[in-house]
């Protein structure tokens, strides 16, 4: 039986919906509880909240950096990564995040990069080197019991994961090298197995970082480098369309608005030079673009 192979979607034209200049834009999570988009500032230690339907923006700030989230499930508030480690936070209540789990002691040049939840309630989150050059990040499993597990390393930079539509896969960036890795993935267990090169970047294309899934299984990464968002057969990662970006570095994305329909897009200021920052004035904002087909909600933290 031959496996049909996936459309090649029409995305509108990017357009910059929060112009707030983050260093280092990241962590795309559209609240389906709020219809809000969330997404963070990493250098700026920065948690916005963007609402699509009134422009009303909110912010929080940090006194580390916070990568990534995901909504609790049965709790108000959210799971984040700060820069040790896995923890709690309520925007609602505006209090200090309260640690869970801190999985690097030993290591202190590490932080926390990006994450997201598996949709059996287990939050999937890499490490990197602060200085994006050793390869001491690694990819961890925190379970809504309080169990964190090591699953791959060996990595300078962390981007990702995602998941294939039929939760059989898992998809992991090695971003310093431009690559991205798929294991098999064992959601009962929630194990990973048979590692191997799903897609490497060609020079010029920057290198991926964060990325998602949409309900056809396609695949949408971000080019940090690149200009652009593409995106691919999850099975053969040939591209089908891609979405250009008038900034070069291009950070995540996440489907999101009250049908799925509109990839919002988070990028950063940091690493261009004072004349890329005068070419590129939108560098570090949050930008939304209109899609012909919808994506998969995110998945929620089962604690």
């Amino acid at each position: 039986m031959h496996r049909l192979r996936p459309t090649t979607p029409v995305p509108g034209a990017a357009h910059c919906v929060d112009p707030v200049g983050a260093l280092l834009g990241e962590g795309t999570l559209w609240s389906p509880r709020e219809q809000v988009l969330y997404w963070v500032d990493i250098l700026g230690r920065r948690l916005h909240r963007f609402d699509p339907a009134t422009g009303e923006r909110k912010s929080w700030s940090f006194d580390e950096e916070i990568s990534a989230l995901a909504e609790r499930a049965h709790a108000p508030g959210l799971i984040i990564t700060l820069r040790r480690g896995f923890a709690l936070f309520d925007p609602a209540t505006g209090g200090e995040p309260r640690y869970l789990h801190q999985p690097e002691p030993a290591l202190p040049g590490n932080r926390f990069n990006d994450g997201k939840c598996d949709a059996q309630g287990s939050f999937w989150a890499g490490t990197m080197d602060f200085d994006c050059v050793a390869p001491s990040g690694a990819l961890y499993r925190y379970d809504p019991d309080g169990r964190c597990t090591r699953h791959d390393e060996g990595f300078a930079v962390t981007n990702g994961p995602t998941w294939s539509a039929d939760g059989r896969t898992l998809y992991f960036n090695d971003t310093v090298n431009g690559r991205i890795h798929a294991y098999d993935f064992d959601s009962a267990a929630g194990t990973l197995s048979n590692k191997r090169l799903w897609l490497a970047f060609a020079a010029g294309d920057g290198v991926p970082d964060g990325m998602t899934t949409d309900a056809a299984g396609r695949l949408w990464i971000a080019h940090w480098g690149g200009a652009r968002v593409s995106c691919h057969d999850p099975v053969t990662a040939q591209e089908l369309c891609r979405v250009p970006l008038p900034t070069s570095h291009v950070t995540n994305c996440a489907f999101g608005g009250p049908d799925l329909r509109t990839l919002f897009i988070s990028t950063a200021r940091t690493g261009l030079t004072p004349e890329q920052l005068a070419d590129q004035p939108l560098a570090g904002g949050l930008f939304a673009v209109a899609m012909d087909s919808p994506g998969m909600p995110a998945g929620l933290f089962g604690g």
